[in-house]
């Protein structure tokens, strides 16, 4: 192979990364734009946006499963989860960028359906923490279901940064939703197990 040659292939190389990125920045972009200019509207509305949340045990309580992620409790509760969300949300993006919508997806139901199952009554659960704990799910558990070397090196540095953040599927802080953090936690490792398997088979 000439000089030339090498150098076209580093050239599309390099092309095709620039434009994955690119991509993976307008879909977490996308994501983060839209919980903000919902939070936006949320404040001039009074907080009135807010009943799109999950509410446990009420059947129109479901529709928080779709709609509670991009809803937060103030810009206090958003800015908290707009970087993890960003970090994890792109982490989950690095071996394939679909990945990052089959895990979002699979959090969200699951973490959803706990927190309406589990939640207290009369209470409403908002907030993207139950993705950003699926993430969090799905990073670690990644690298044992996968055993290969570019996933455990993931799993150990999400493990090292994010590791301490794990105690929040813990009852520990009242008017913090646990539920949601502890369900959305497992469907990341579900997500992860259900991703090692197809790509084994």
């Amino acid at each position: 192979m000439s000089r030339e040659d090498r150098k076209a292939i580093l050239r599309a190389e390099t092309g095709a990364i620039a434009r994955e990125l690119k991509t993976q920045g307008k879909i977490l972009g996308g994501f983060v734009a839209t919980m903000w200019v919902l939070e936006i509207a949320d404040l001039a509305l009074g907080g009135a946006l807010n009943v799109y949340g999950i509410a446990p045990h009420n059947i129109i309580g479901l529709r928080g499963i779709l709609f509670a992620p991009f809803l937060h409790g103030g810009l206090g509760h958003l800015i908290a989860n707009t970087i993890p969300f960003i970090v994890l949300g792109w982490f989950v993006m690095l071996q394939e960028t679909k990945d990052f919508f089959v895990v979002s997806a699979i959090t969200m139901l699951i973490s959803g359906l706990g927190t309406w199952v589990f939640g207290s009554p009369n209470s409403v659960h908002i907030g993207a923490s139950g993705l950003i704990f699926g993430y969090l799910g799905f990073l670690l558990a990644r690298g044992y279901f996968e055993r290969n070397f570019p996933s455990i090196l993931l799993s150990i540095t999400v493990g090292i940064l994010y590791g301490s953040t794990i105690w929040g599927v813990l009852p520990t802080q009242p008017g913090i939703s646990w539920e949601g953090h502890l369900f959305g936690f497992i469907g990341g490792v579900i997500a992860a197990r259900l991703l090692a398997r197809k790509k084994l088979s």
